[in-house]
């Protein structure tokens, strides 16, 4: 497992963890980041990182990307 921060762009990967404090995993579980959930990160911009989930494209920091392993 490692954060999806480390993930290579363009690759899908499989969600095999959310952590973090009850209110943040609440908000990434919300935006469709569930274990075994497929996610793939469009790129790295500033800080932030844009991913394709469920036919959505979204951004989060790095922080929050840290907290969703893969």
């Amino acid at each position: 497992m490692m954060p999806l921060t480390l993930a290579p762009i363009g690759e899908e990967n499989i969600i095999r963890k959310v952590g973090g404090k009850a209110d943040v995993k609440k908000r990434l579980e919300d935006l469709g980041f569930v274990t075994g959930g497929y996610v793939t990160v469009v790129s790295i911009m500033g800080g932030n990182i844009i991913v394709n989930i469920k036919d959505s494209r979204i951004a989060i920091n790095r922080e929050m990307a840290n907290k969703i392993m893969i």
